[in-house]
């Protein structure tokens, strides 16, 4: 069997960092795990050709190669996905559909002409293609239902089908699940409240492949929440610190994790050791009572701020997510996402407004409240976009707090003062890792920065002044320090994008209510005539 895989284009986004990128020469950010892992879980003997749509365009000689065509994605990627579908079923071929997306929202694939739905976790749901295909099957829905994949089954994803010049970081995955309930979060809706993890010699398998097939750059945990289970991330954390040191510490990691890892100091400790450099956390807003009413509790135990700038002394640089709009929110959000932002030194600062996500509680609460807009029912899953849902603040309101908010948030001298805050007092790491030539492409990004914002820029003088000091005070942290540094090239245009996509948004929906209140106004007088003329 000849199988074609096929992973639909993401939108442009907050991370998808794509001006930074061009500087590397690389082309994407992360590769797409579910869709190698998707090969290796299926028979060995099948044959497989993978076209990233990020990376490059399928052409019609895999098209016309491909027996099976299998498309898999997230709710973003939802139009090109749709588009795939469409393009296999014109030239004839089977088409199996799978993925987040997909699992939650089945219908618009199908409408599509998908043959295979293939739903849930593909440790169950994979051999039930396969199966179905050796019966002579041409359609089907198959479901896992409430089960669970023992996720210790899961084999090595397929890393050789990659084109490793093609991408900044490498993707592995040690756990699926998250222990706790917040309201607007799919994860626990896909993947449950009981964390699953590999064994630590399932991962360092996967770590020692990358090692084997010449990988020496950073890679990211993809964990939902890599401390759900912390007795058996610490047992991998031991382990994998002793493989890092035994190969001078070939990568440098990165992950998600909840907020109370910073109670954990142990836990920390181990991180360190294994060579993380930064962790993304969802703070999602310094506001108590919208984090109690989210059920978000892990982020009220605490001080946020104490615990983000515990877990960056211990030499951890966070990365964290912010959202506006929650129910009962007071006006002023924004400024305190801001306040909390600049207090902590955060760099990479997401902020979205709050889309409330298929099968959620908050999307079953608010469609029992009627709340829910049927005209944009289906979040678009990024920043771009409006709330789906008739939020307890104006909307107006809130999209103009939002784009004030973020387009104060990177302002290119307050990204770059962050990022300095940030890298000046962070730990250096205690691995002696052996020195690396810069690349010539990375040399050329190095001097591409310094003509764009030590040249060019209004912020020159706080740019070099700023970079003097690194080197003088901090120089360990000298490239993390200028790749932050070269992602103001990403969010300078990116927050002009936002900006227009919302103002239009803004202006479309006013336009809307305007229409809809002369139209409920012209119906109230012709009652009123009506009336009077009985």
């Amino acid at each position: 069997m000849r199988v074609l895989l096929l992973y639909p284009l993401f939108p442009r986004s907050f991370w998808s960092f794509d001006k930074a990128l061009e500087l590397i020469g690389r082309k994407v950010s992360l590769p797409p795990l579910g869709m190698i892992t998707v090969a290796a879980i299926l028979p060995q003997e099948w044959e497989f050709r993978l076209v990233d749509r990020n990376v490059r365009l399928e052409t019609e000689a895999d098209w016309d190669w491909a027996e099976l065509v299998i498309i898999s994605g997230m709710i973003v990627q939802k139009p090109d996905m749709l588009h795939l579908i469409q393009q296999a079923k014109q030239r004839g071929k089977l088409v199996a559909v799978g993925g987040p997306y997909v699992t939650s929202v089945p219908d618009a694939a199908q409408e599509a002409g998908a043959d295979f739905l293939v739903l849930d976790e593909g440790e169950i749901t994979l051999p039930m293609l396969v199966e179905a295909i050796a019966q002579g099957k041409t359609s089907g829905v198959l479901r896992a239902g409430e089960v669970k994949p023992d996720v210790t089954t899961s084999p090595i994803p397929r890393y050789d089908l990659l084109d490793f010049k093609a991408y900044n970081e490498m993707s592995v995955q040690f756990s699926r699940g998250c222990p706790f309930q917040c309201e607007f979060c799919d994860i626990i809706v896909l993947y449950g409240r009981k964390p699953r993890t590999k064994t630590p010699a399932q991962l360092i398998a996967e770590v020692q492949t990358l090692y084997d097939l010449g990988w020496r750059r950073s890679i990211f945990m993809v964990d939902d929440n890599f401390i759900g289970n912390k007795r058996n991330v610490k047992l991998l954390l031991r382990e994998l610190g002793s493989w890092m040191a035994a190969h001078n510490y070939p990568f440098r990691l990165a992950t998600e994790a909840s907020i109370d890892l910073a109670q954990d100091q142990e836990l920390l400790d181990l991180m360190i050791a294994a060579n993380f450099g930064s962790v993304f956390i969802g703070i999602e807003t310094p506001d108590t009572d919208s984090l109690a009413l989210t059920h978000k509790f892990q982020n009220t135990r605490t001080s946020l701020v104490e615990s983000v700038q515990t877990i960056n002394r211990a030499g951890l640089n966070v990365m964290a997510g912010f959202i506006l709009g929650f129910d009962g929110e007071k006006p002023g959000a924004g400024q305190r996402i801001i306040d909390f932002v600049e207090a902590t030194s955060i760099p990479k600062a997401m902020f979205g407004l709050l889309q409330a996500l298929p099968n959620t509680a908050l999307w079953n609460r608010l469609e029992k409240e009627g709340r829910m807009l049927e005209a944009n029912k289906e979040t678009q899953g990024h920043q771009m976009a409006l709330t789906n849902f008739i939020p307890t603040r104006p909307v107006e309101e809130l999209a103009r707090e939002y784009l004030s908010c973020f387009w104060e948030l990177y302002e290119p001298s307050r990204y770059l003062s962050r990022v300095y805050r940030n890298f000046i007092q962070q730990k250096p790491s205690p691995h002696k890792v052996p020195f690396r030539m810069l690349e010539l492409v990375e040399l050329r990004a190095v001097f591409t920065i310094f003509w764009r914002q030590g040249i060019k820029r209004s912020t020159r003088w706080q740019f070099w002044r700023q970079l003097f000091a690194i080197l003088r005070h901090n120089p360990s942290v000298f490239v993390p320090y200028m790749s932050n540094c070269a992602l103001s090239e990403h969010f300078l245009e990116y927050r002009q994008t936002v900006r227009d996509e919302i103002e239009a948004q803004l202006a479309e929906y006013l336009a809307t209510k305007a229409k809809s209140q002369a139209q409920t106004a012209k119906s109230a007088v012709t009652a009123n005539m009506n009336a009077i003329a009985s």
